[in-house]
């Protein structure tokens, strides 16, 4: 049968750029090599996680709890929120398709800084919404007053990712607060804080505390990064009963597996371990930033598990002279680099090109 070529699809997938993930590193004769292109946590998963999850998988050949009783009352105790204030998904960026495909469709607009998070111009295509992408200041910061001038009468949606993927610069709290204040109340307000764990800049604000305040707020957190679950995708929303609902209404069923729930209660019961392994990822992370500002480079005040290096035409060149030595990094050609901070040795070979590029 010759193959029927006049499929129609939806005209706004004629401009959507497939998602790309951090590269593998590539072998190198024998010589170890490192990924420093996901903002994966290096760490190896803590028994008790392991043997959690373990046990989950035994029971493989029953469909999951959709309700995560279990997760959802202890995320509840934990952060003194209401369990119907909570949505689950396969990580925080599966929570963001699903709010977006609650809330908007053609002829509305999305605000959000730019760079930040590769997925969001995606997620926003995809439901046929226009992208109003607001430059970043010369200092990489987000420029809130740029942003609200940006809201429009067409605003469903405006998305703040603090700490910012890729830059790792954080959000203030007065600034924060005075953005969201000026945010009309019909306009859907999301707060990405995939990296939340790894702030230590006391003049940063909770998410969960300004969604406390204000019905248009929704926090977005996962468990890939500093809980180490990357390859298990959960993350959860935090948000009022409303929007809560909406974002459960355009889930799939069953969608965050048995074993996933299981590893992510298992954490959140080891807690100050993994917190204990975040911090030294805290030390690491000034110390890498420290060589690279010794050295020349002018890096932002990360405040995630990665450093961002402005590069402009240089970025491939960086990146393949890094990849020689067995460390991918993640390249944002014309612009940067961001690295992940890893295991000490992958550091230290990246620090290596990093240090005699400048010479």
């Amino acid at each position: 049968m010759t193959p029927d070529n006049s499929v129609r699809f939806r005209g706004c997938l004629d401009d959507v750029a497939a998602y790309t993930p951090g590269r593998p590193p590539a072998a190198s004769d024998g010589k170890p090599s490192y990924k420093l292109s996901s903002n994966e946590n290096p760490y190896p998963p803590l028994p008790g996680v392991l043997a959690a999850a373990t046990d989950a998988a035994q029971h493989m050949n029953r469909y999951p709890d959709m309700g995560a009783v279990d997760l959802l009352e202890t995320l509840s105790e934990r952060f003194k929120v209401p369990v119907e204030d909570f949505a689950l998904a396969t990580g925080s960026v599966a929570l963001l398709y699903h709010l977006l495909q609650a809330v908007v469709t053609h002829g509305d607009e999305v605000v959000y800084a730019w760079r930040s998070f590769e997925a969001y111009p995606i997620a926003v295509q995809l439901t046929g919404a226009t992208s109003v992408q607001v430059p970043l200041t010369d200092d990489a910061r987000l420029d809130f007053k740029a942003m609200e001038a940006a809201i429009t009468d067409r605003t469903k949606v405006v998305i703040v990712c603090t700490p910012n993927n890729p830059t790792g610069l954080v959000v203030h709290r007065d600034e924060l607060l005075a953005f969201v204040e000026a945010v009309p109340s019909n306009v859907l307000i999301v707060l990405d804080e995939a990296y939340r764990e790894f702030v230590r800049d006391p003049e940063v604000v909770d998410g969960v505390d300004v969604y406390r305040d204000h019905p248009n707020v929704v926090v977005l957190r996962t468990f890939s990064k500093a809980y180490g679950l990357a390859g298990f995708r959960i993350g959860y929303a935090i948000g009022h009963e409303s929007v809560v609902t909406a974002i459960r209404k355009c889930a799939l069923p069953f969608g965050v597996s048995s074993i996933a729930q299981a590893a992510a209660l298992a954490s959140l019961q080891a807690e100050d371990e993994l917190l204990a392994r975040v911090e030294e990822l805290v030390v690491e992370r000034t110390r890498v930033v420290e060589a690279l500002r010794a050295a020349g480079w002018r890096v932002p005040e990360t405040q995630t598990n990665f450093v961002w290096m402005d590069l402009g035409e240089e970025t491939l060149d960086f990146t393949a002279a890094v990849q020689a030595e067995g460390v991918s990094i993640r390249p944002f050609p014309g612009e940067g680099v961001r690295v992940s901070i890893g295991e000490r040795e992958a550091n230290d070979l990246f620090l290596g090109v990093a240090c005699n590029w400048k010479k």
